[in-house]
């Protein structure tokens, strides 16, 4: 009897080293396998294929917001409302214009208040310094609102003011460096790119005469500059992670200029 409580104890020892060593090994494993950055591919229509390869260890929660936009569909449809060469194209707006924001029923479920959100700028100027990436062609940064005041309480709004729409250098410009949160690069199909980007659009500022009136749709807004004609189209956005999870973006609020600056003249109440 002694011999079998002994046999059943070596037994339960040595299946708790074992248990103990495959624990081991796992974490080894995990330490060790360099895990890929992840990779996103979009379709244009009729223009082709661009991959992105993506830096979350530059900008972790603008890729988060990104990948989870990209996997659950939302820039599929979506347009390139923007092409300027030798500059950049800016797309992955909801309205097609460069004034929407996404909501959060785009990024998760079970919404108890649908609104729309922004998410924090990852970059220097914004006091986030883990983010070195610079604006050199092919590189993906998030587009956001710039409110055109030194008013540190406006900047932050600004800085903070990325939802969905991104852009995609077609050449160097070091004056964006630090100031958008830039946040991967084209690994594939930089021709594509550049073709979107000399897409025939409706004028250029520099060709306007100086009494030229400034070009209007059909319901007499004016059109924006460097606007194209026929927007490329997105026809998809996918993300491969290669097994991670990278989960749900951080968000906030989106800052309601229009009302802020009525306040200011005490035209509605604070």
């Amino acid at each position: 009897m002694k011999n079998f409580v002994r046999v059943l104890l070596i037994l339960g020892i040595i299946l708790v080293v074992v248990g103990i060593a495959f624990v081991c090994y796992g974490f080894y494993k995990k330490l060790t396998t360099d895990i890929p950055n992840p990779v996103a591919t979009m379709e244009v229509e009729g223009y082709g294929t661009v991959k992105i390869e993506l830096y979350p260890d530059m900008a972790p929660n603008t890729v988060t917001n990104f990948i989870r936009l990209a996997n659950r569909g939302f820039y599929n449809g979506l347009t390139f409302h923007r092409t300027i060469p030798d500059f950049m194209i800016q797309g992955g707006d909801i309205n097609g214009n460069g004034t929407g924001s996404p909501k959060l029923s785009n990024i998760m479920d079970d919404v108890a208040e649908d609104k729309e959100y922004n998410i924090p700028g990852e970059f220097i100027a914004n006091g986030y310094n883990d983010n070195t990436l610079k604006h050199e062609k092919g590189v993906i940064s998030m587009a956001r609102s710039d409110y055109g005041s030194t008013s540190s309480s406006l900047l932050t709004k600004g800085y903070n003011s990325a939802g969905s729409q991104f852009f995609i250098m077609t050449e160097d410009n070091s004056s964006l460096d630090g100031l958008y949160a830039a946040f991967g690069k084209v690994i594939e199909g930089m021709d594509v790119v550049e073709e979107i980007a000399n897409t025939e659009v409706f004028y250029r500022d520099s060709e306007l005469e100086e009494d030229e009136e400034v070009p209007k749709d059909e319901d007499g807004n004016e059109i924006a500059s460097d606007t194209p004609k026929e927007a490329p189209v997105i026809k998809s956005i996918t993300v491969e992670t290669y097994g991670v999870d990278y989960g749900v973006p951080q968000t906030l609020d989106v800052f309601d200029y229009y009302t802020w600056l009525m306040e200011q003249y005490g035209l509605i109440a604070q």
